[in-house]
């Protein structure tokens, strides 16, 4: 069984999808995926599922969504030792590997140690990391604090692998075609300098000069309206030598 956060939460097995209908099924489910192994308490189980309208019997209530829960692991694969009762709570018996945001994690360090010396090897792993995603982490448990707070995390660490992906990309010279996708990149995340500095390198290397002195620009312009800040240094060293046509941006 695999356990899929990087996107709405459900359940996998032998390559089947299997959505999880119930909402509070769906957030315990991935408040215990997060951490597979950890046990959970009741009260911070009770926290995640009820803070906004407490229950008169917050044992009941939880333990009867970890009797669905169970059920529908049951269902799904036929064990039921997946979802333990330990002392302190609860807990899930899953490897970590068997849960898609700690295989992209792990992915993500792997293909990060690459980069500096294999950058082909480290595009093949960072692909392999991303393909991982089918939209937004933990998309249908939004309104859990842990699961929120989980979603910007991992959806951050999402683009920073896409931009070390880019990286690496531009390691090895495949610049042609890179543009379009840094484009909507940069449109989706303005303060992200970084993204910048590779579609002007992109543009500039695809001998659209003109284009990458006017991402500068844009950028600029953006960063000093919305937050008051100039370009870092660099993304300015970046535009100096594009002005300069440095060869060492060829």
């Amino acid at each position: 069984m695999e356990i899929e956060l990087l996107g709405s939460v459900t359940l996998r097995q032998a390559g089947r999808r299997h959505g999880v209908a119930s909402r509070k099924v769906r957030t315990v489910l991935a408040l215990l995926a997060l951490s597979p192994g950890v046990p959970l308490s009741l009260d911070t189980l009770a926290d995640e599922l009820w803070a906004d309208k407490p229950v008169s019997n917050v044992r009941n209530a939880l333990q009867a969504n970890i009797a669905r829960l169970r059920k529908l692991v049951f269902n799904v694969t036929g064990e039921r030792e997946v979802v333990r009762t330990v002392s302190s709570g609860y807990l899930m018996t899953v490897p970590a590997e068997a849960v898609d945001a700690h295989r992209f994690s792990a992915l993500a360090q792997r293909g990060a140690s690459l980069l500096g010396q294999d950058p082909r090897a480290a595009i093949t792993v960072f692909e392999q990391a991303l393909r991982l995603w089918r939209g937004p982490a933990l998309l249908d448990v939004a309104d859990c604090t842990r699961c929120r707070m989980a979603a910007e995390q991992l959806n951050e660490h999402r683009l920073t692998v896409q931009e070390d992906l880019i990286s690496a990309r531009l390691q090895v010279g495949e610049h042609h075609g890179l543009s379009h996708d840094l484009k909507q990149l940069v449109a989706e995340n303005p303060a992200r300098e970084r993204l910048s500095e590779y579609l002007m390198i992109s543009l500039y290397r695809d001998g659209r000069q003109g284009e990458a002195v006017s991402v500068f620009h844009s950028t600029r312009q953006w960063l000093s309206a919305e937050l008051g800040l100039e370009p870092g240094p660099g993304l300015r060293r970046l535009y100096q030598s594009i002005l300069m046509q440095d060869r060492v941006l060829d």
